[in-house]
């Protein structure tokens, strides 16, 4: 038993490495522009290209993989994907023209697609339904720590050793990793206590096709899918590039002191994901209320950013995006809604389908916020007015959401209607 117990916290712990670094790459070129820009004259339109392609090829793999890690097992797809991740910060490490670096982010992308979903497929074979919800938040906060990497420590790393040599770097630690984990994980414990663990959105491609077509009828789906695509796209877009140029270009910071404002954004995710947690289950029993107050509570921040000057106070500003950070912690509720407002035997087909618009979100507003800044503002799409506009279209769009979410079925509490399901 000592032997069991030890193994699965080996195999949590190598799971939860693949996914730090699965957040370290989406997040690693916000702080990477200016050294992307003066090395090979990219634009803000090959900017958001080449960041977006990292979700496009993330999102595409949502389906499949759920399909395929009940057939081939979470040990195998997460080894081989893994293996494609490394190709990836190869190719994006030698790249040296917009489709080379686009590519190299399709392989991260596409590599890193299974970090999540295998890692909590591992967790319900290996810690049974009981701890399933603890155990994944503690994946989910253990991932930050990617973000948390892709801010100051990254600047400092480039300072010294120059993007290139510092992605090389890291596809070293990525392949490492990927053999320590294939030597370390099994798919299932011999014991047969734990098989009776929920599945994580799995099944044939026709039962899936099926479901997500009951699913489309459904209101309150299209509605928190789309909050799901706004809240988590705009916070990505902006953690994953926009903010750097924004706080280097705009307000004037170093490189470090924009890593430093990018880690408060990281840390306001950590604390805000749990605190959203506790008020939407303990103490409100509610789900659109904190939501509504979540998405809220960032476009009042974008807008805040949007008009602040030149030279703006570092503290003001990592309060700012420290509470950017915070109301984005709402986003775990929307999994949770869904599950409990759609019937059971679409659970696992919506938290996929939800799963999906959360990361076409990020390609869709990284490339599309790139699109409008650079269509307004041909001759400084980095220059103030360009993130000005830009930040206060994604706080009309977060607005525009937390009222469509008004119209959603309560799942908790007093607003529960008495014959939802």
């Amino acid at each position: 038993m000592k032997i069991f117990v030890s193994r699965r916290w080996a195999i949590f712990f190598m799971a939860c490495l693949l996914f730090v670094l699965s957040q370290f790459y989406r997040a690693s070129i916000a702080v990477i522009t200016p050294d992307l820009i003066a090395d090979l004259g990219l634009d803000v339109n090959d900017l958001s290209l080449i960041s977006a392609s990292f979700f496009y090829a993330f999102a595409v793999m949502q389906i499949p993989i759920s399909m395929y890690l009940d057939a081939i097992g979470p040990r195998i797809a997460m080894t081989a994907l893994s293996l494609l991740g490394v190709a990836g910060a190869l190719v994006f490490a030698w790249g040296d023209t917009v489709g080379s670096l686009v590519a190299g982010r399709l392989l991260l992308g596409a590599g890193t697609a299974c970090s999540l979903m295998g890692t909590l497929k591992l967790i319900t074979l290996w810690f049974g339904p009981l701890r399933f919800a603890t155990i994944s938040a503690l994946v989910v906060s253990f991932g930050t720590l990617g973000n948390m990497t892709a801010a100051t420590p990254l600047v400092l790393m480039v300072q010294s050793v120059g993007w290139r040599i510092t992605f090389l770097i890291f596809a070293g630690i990525n392949l490492l990793l990927t053999m320590m984990f294939f030597v370390v994980v099994r798919d299932r414990p011999k014991t047969p206590d734990f098989d009776q663990a929920p599945q994580v959105a799995s099944g044939n491609f026709r039962k899936i096709l099926q479901n997500l077509l009951n699913l489309f009828r459904e209101k309150d789906y299209w509605i928190i899918s789309l909050s799901t695509f706004c809240r988590y796209g705009i916070f990505a877009a902006v953690q994953a590039l926009w903010a750097g140029p924004y706080l280097m270009t705009v307000i004037g910071t170093s490189p470090v002191a924009a890593g430093n404002v990018l880690l408060c954004m990281s840390i306001g995710l950590i604390i805000g994901s749990p605190v959203c947690g506790w008020l939407s289950d303990i103490v409100f029993r509610n789900r659109k209320g904190v939501m509504i107050a979540g998405l809220s509570g960032m476009g009042l921040m974008l807008a805040i950013l949007a008009f602040l000057p030149r030279g703006a106070d570092l503290t003001l500003l990592s309060v700012l995006f420290f509470g950017f950070g915070f109301f984005s912690g709402v986003g775990l509720i929307v999994y949770a809604h869904i599950k409990e407002r759609m019937p059971v035997q679409y659970a696992g087909t919506a938290m996929t389908g939800v799963n999906f618009f959360t990361m076409t979100g990020v390609a869709v507003f990284l490339q599309g916020l790139g699109h409008l800044m650079q269509s307004l503002y041909p001759g400084e799409a980095l220059g103030a007015p360009a993130f000005k506009t830009a930040f206060l279209f994604c706080s009309v769009c977060l607005a525009f959401t937390s009222g469509l979410y008004f119209l959603t079925e309560e799942t908790l509490g007093k607003g529960k209607k008495a014959s939802s399901s």
